[in-house]
């Protein structure tokens, strides 16, 4: 039997690339996603990938989106909680209380909606798992991005909780922490460092790489193999750890 596979935020970056993967090997995916328009063009080049246009932090929202994931999918094997945003780059004394709120009603409070809802699910079947993206700001202090390192080390704690309430039922959790991936927001992470700090972005991008023993940014196809391992046969007694990605990286600056 193929697997059933809800991703959020799955209609671009490392979320559209492990839904391709995926359905590559078989499984049937429903992503989820709050940009309509990538919903769309996701969901149109294969049959096998179904969306909902989806706003994780709103609990109506992923109340709806559960029932489109019962209708496309009946039942669920894999749930990859990858939805989140950066929040700006500020240092702490500066950083807007509202701006706050919003990293965490998305990264950890989406994160437990859609995660609260799929358990029920994941517990019909007999072989599931919960892959939770966390970040390289996941294991390290983030100077000038707070709310995101805060939320990104918050849910390894909720990860390695569930893979505790859930190991019973055979139900695997696990993190996955990502360092600087290939593709624009990278970039514009890069460019906001280069506001603050005065210097170019290329000398913001050298900076990032020094800590690095593997100097290249990180390819989202290989983030989505590990999700399909993790998520895999092979992995069915892994669980409660985390998983850097991130050419050895020695901290998140």
């Amino acid at each position: 039997m193929s697997q059933r596979v809800l991703i959020t935020a799955g209609a671009s970056g490392i979320g559209l690339a492990a839904a391709k993967a995926f359905t590559a090997a078989g499984a049937r995916v429903h992503i989820a996603d709050i940009n309509a328009e990538a919903v769309a063009a996701a969901s149109a080049g294969n049959p096998d990938i179904t969306g909902s246009v989806t706003d994780v932090s709103n609990p109506d929202a992923v109340a709806a989106l559960f029932q489109d994931v019962k209708k496309e999918l009946g039942g669920l094997d894999v749930l990859v909680n990858n939805a989140g945003i950066a929040g700006p780059t500020t240092p702490v004394e500066e950083y807007d209380a509202g701006a706050f709120a919003a990293v965490i009603g998305v990264n950890l409070q989406g994160t437990f909606n859609v995660t609260q809802r799929a358990i029920p699910l994941l517990k019909e079947s007999d072989a599931a798992s919960i892959v939770t993206m966390s970040s390289l700001a996941g294991r390290f202090g983030y100077p000038n991005r707070v709310a995101y390192s805060t939320t990104k080390w918050g849910l390894v704690g909720f990860a390695k909780t569930l893979a505790m309430e859930l190991g019973p039922f055979g139900i695997t959790s696990n993190t996955i922490h990502p360092g600087a991936v290939d593709g624009p927001r990278i970039m514009s992470v890069f460019e906001g460092r280069a506001s603050i700090s005065g210097r170019t972005v290329q000398e913001e991008v050298d900076s990032a790489m020094a800590n690095q023993s593997v100097k290249q940014f990180i390819n989202p196809d290989d983030i989505a193999a590990l999700i399909l391992f993790l998520a895999g046969p092979h992995a069915r007694t892994i669980s409660g750890q985390m998983f850097p990605i991130d050419g050895d990286s020695k901290a998140a600056v």
